[in-house]
C-alpha cells in the first residue's frame, strides 16, 4: 500500500473507538452505514473506474481495516477480506426502467437525482448494500459496485462503515476517484492513520482538564424535549425516514448582514425554533470536525459529537451572535469527547434528542474525463440515532438540507410542520433580524406541542423515569455513544446491592474496577459512568474479568446493571 496504516501505532481512535463499544452492546447497526453514490452519464470506461476505486482503496487502507479487542483496549488491524469491488450489468429489458430518475425535493442544484426501479434494479441493488450489515471484527467495512443502467448511464456506489468514513471523505474519495480515473497516481498520505490516532489521543490527553472545567456548568442531561406530535424524545438507534427541507438563498443574506456563517445563521434558528416550542434551555448535539492540516487528505472517521446549550433570548441577531461566541468556546474542546471529559454519560448513539450536520463544500467538483457526474450529497441510511437530526451540505451552488426523524415518536406530518415552521422562521429572520426572538420564534398555537402528543410508552422513547434512574445512557460517535434506556427501564444503580452473596467475588471486582478507573476505594452500587467510566473504561474491565477469573462479560450488563453488584452477578452466573 501506499501508506502504512498503523506505522508504529495501531489503537483505534477515540471515534473508532467509541463506535466500536456501540455496535457490541447492539445500539449500532444500520444507523452507521454511509451511502454514498454517484451518477455518471457518458462513455464510462468500466475497467478505468473499477481500477480507480482500486486505487482509493490502496491509498486510504483504513478502508481495508478491521477493529479488534486485544488486551483491554481496541485496535486498528488490516482486514483479512478486502474491500469488494464489483460490477453489475442491469441494463437488460428491463433495465429502462431502472434508469429512469427524478430529483429530490428540496436539494441544492447539481445533486444526483435519487434512482426509481424495482427491488432488483440498482436501487434495490443499492438498498440491498445499505441494508446489510458490517462487521467491524471480520470486516469488510467498504463496499464498491458499479451498476451499469444503460449503455451512457451508470452509478457507482460505496457503502461504508462510519468508523471508517465521515461526510468529508466523501470528497476526498470523490476527488481521488476522478484522478485515478483520468490517469494521475494518487500521492501518499503525509501520515499513517496510526500515527494520526496517537496524535490525537496526545491532544486529547493534554486538553481534557480544561474540557472538563468548560463543561461543568454547561452540560446537564435532561433528555426532556418539547416537539408537536412528540411526547418523549428518542435516543436510540432506530429506523427512520426524511422530510426534505427548502432553506433558500435567504440564509446567506441574513448570514452576510450579520456577519455571521450560514451554518451559525441555520443553528440559531433551530435552537430558537425549539425555544418557541417551549424548551427553555436548548440543547442541540452538533457534528465537529476534528480533522488538523495533516489529516484533511484522509479517508476516515474525523469527527466528534458535542452539544452546543441555549438560553434563547433578545434579538435574533444578538442570539445569533452568542451562538457563534459560544461554537467557538466548545470548538477549543473539538477533539475531547464529552464523555471522556465528564462522568454521568454512558453510551447511546446520540448526546440529545436533536441534532445537526453541517458540512460546507468548497470549489467545484472534480472532473471524470468524458463524463457527467452527478452525486446526492444527502443520500440516506434508513436509520436515525435520535428524534430528530438536520443534515445540511452547503456548496457553492446553495444548501442541501433534510430533516431525519424517528417515526416511532414523531409522525411525518409533525416532522413537515418542524421542517415548515423552520423555514418560515428563516424568512422572518431575512426580513427582521433585529426582531426580538420571541416575536419570530412563536410557530403558532396549533403547532406548540403537549405532553399528550404521544403514549408515553411509545416505542424507543425515554420515559421521565427511566431517564434518571438509569443514568445517562459520539459523539454519540466519539464518546462511545450506544443506546439509550429501554422503555422498561432496569432498576436504579444500587437496587440489587447485596444481591452477590460472595463478597470476595465483589472485591475482586472492586479492585478491577479501582485499577482501571484509578480511584482508591469504590461502593458495590456505585455507577460505572457516574464514576467518570467510558467505552475504554468497558473494554478494560472486560479484559481484566477475562483475564483474571476466565469469564467473558456481555457489553449489556453495562447498560442494565453498570455497577460492581452488576458485573459480579454476571460473574457469578457464568461460572
Amino acid at each position: 500500500m501506499s501508506v502504512s496504516l498503523i506505522d508504529g501505532w495501531d489503537r483505534a481512535s477515540l471515534a473508532q473507538h467509541g463506535m466500536w463499544i456501540t455496535e457490541r452492546m447492539g445500539g449500532g447497526g444500520r444507523v452507521y452505514a454511509m451511502p454514498f453514490a454517484v451518477r455518471f452519464d457518458g462513455a464510462l470506461d468500466v475497467d478505468a473506474m473499477l481500477a480507480a476505486c482500486a486505487a482509493v482503496v490502496e491509498r486510504h487502507p483504513v478502508l481495508a481495516a478491521t477493529l479488534a479487542e486485544q488486551d483491554g483496549h481496541v485496535r486498528l488491524v488490516p482486514g483479512e477480506v478486502p474491500p469488494p469491488i464489483r460490477f453489475e450489468d442491469v441494463s437488460g429489458p428491463s433495465g429502462g426502467a431502472f434508469g429512469d430518475v427524478s430529483a429530490p425535493s428540496g436539494g441544492a442544484s447539481g445533486e444526483a437525482p435519487a434512482l426509481s426501479g424495482g427491488a432488483s434494479g440498482p436501487s434495490g441493488g443499492i438498498e440491498a448494500e445499505i441494508s446489510r450489515p458490517f462487521d467491524l471484527v471480520t470486516g469488510p467495512l467498504a463496499r464498491f459496485t458499479l451498476f451499469r443502467l444503460a449503455p451512457a448511464r451508470h452509478v457507482l456506489q460505496l457503502v461504508a462503515h462510519h468508523a471508517v468514513f465521515d461526510g468529508m471523505s466523501k470528497d476526498i474519495v470523490l476527488r481521488d476517484l476522478a484522478a485515478a480515473y483520468g490517469g494521475s497516481a494518487l500521492p501518499p498520505l503525509p501520515i499513517s492513520y496510526g500515527e494520526a490516532a496517537r496524535a490525537e489521543q496526545d491532544r486529547v490527553a493534554a486538553g481534557l482538564e480544561g474540557a472538563a472545567e468548560f463543561w461543568r456548568p454547561r452540560w446537564h442531561d435532561d433528555q426532556d424535549l418539547l416537539l408537536p406530535g412528540a411526547a418523549r424524545p428518542s435516543l436510540r438507534a432506530a429506523p427512520g425516514e426524511t422530510v426534505d427541507l427548502a432553506l433558500g438563498g435567504e440564509t446567506a443574506g441574513v448570514a452576510e448582514r450579520l456577519g455571521l456563517t450560514r451554518f451559525e445563521v441555520v443553528l440559531a434558528a433551530l435552537h430558537t425554533l425549539l425555544h418557541g416550542y417551549g424548551n427553555d434551555r436548548v440543547a442541540v448535539a452538533v457534528d465537529l470536525s476534528t480533522r488538523t492540516e495533516e489529516t484533511r487528505d484522509h479517508v476516515g472517521l474525523f469527527v466528534n459529537e458535542l452539544p452546543v446549550v441555549s438560553t434563547p433570548r433578545g434579538t435574533f441577531a444578538e442570539f445569533a451572535r452568542s451562538i457563534r461566541e459560544e461554537l467557538r468556546a466548545v470548538y477549543r474542546y473539538r477533539e475531547v469527547p464529552l464523555a471522556r471529559a465528564l462522568g454521568g454519560i454512558s453510551p447511546r448513539t446520540a448526546l440529545t434528542p436533536v441534532s445537526v450536520s453541517y458540512r460546507r463544500r468548497s470549489g467545484v467538483d472534480p472532473v471524470f474525463p468524458g463524463l457527467d457526474a452527478s452525486v446526492d450529497w444527502t443520500a440516506f441510511n434508513g436509520a436515525v440515532r435520535n428524534t430528530l437530526h438536520l443534515q445540511v451540505v452547503e456548496s457553492p451552488d446553495g444548501l442541501a438540507a433534510r430533516l431525519q426523524f424517528n417515526p416511532a415518536v414523531l409522525s411525518r406530518a409533525a416532522c413537515e410542520s418542524v421542517a415548515g415552521n423552520l423555514r418560515t422562521l428563516l424568512l422572518g429572520v431575512a426580513a427582521r433580524p433585529d426582531a426580538p426572538i420571541t416575536e419570530l420564534s412563536s410557530p403558532g398555537p396549533e403547532a406548540v406541542p403537549t405532553r399528550d402528543a404521544a403514549p408515553a410508552g411509545a416505542p424507543g422513547t425515554v420515559p421521565a423515569s427511566a431517564a434518571s434512574a438509569s443514568g445517562t445512557a459520539s459523539a454519540a460517535i466519539a464518546s462511545g455513544a450506544v443506546a439509550d434506556s429501554a422503555p422498561d427501564a432496569p432498576p436504579a444503580a444500587g437496587a440489587a446491592a447485596g444481591a452477590v452473596a460472595d463478597p470476595a467475588l465483589l472485591g475482586e471486582v472492586e479492585a478491577i474496577w479501582c485499577e482501571v478507573l484509578g480511584v482508591d476505594e469504590i461502593r458495590p452500587d456505585d455507577d460505572l459512568f457516574d464514576l467518570g467510566g467510558h467505552s475504554l473504561s468497558i473494554t478494560q474491565i472486560i479484559a481484566r474479568v477475562r483475564d483474571r477469573m476466565g469469564v467473558e462479560l456481555s457489553f449489556e450488563v453495562f447498560i442494565d446493571t453498570p455497577t460492581v453488584v452488576g458485573v459480579a452477578e454476571e460473574i457469578a452466573r457464568s461460572r
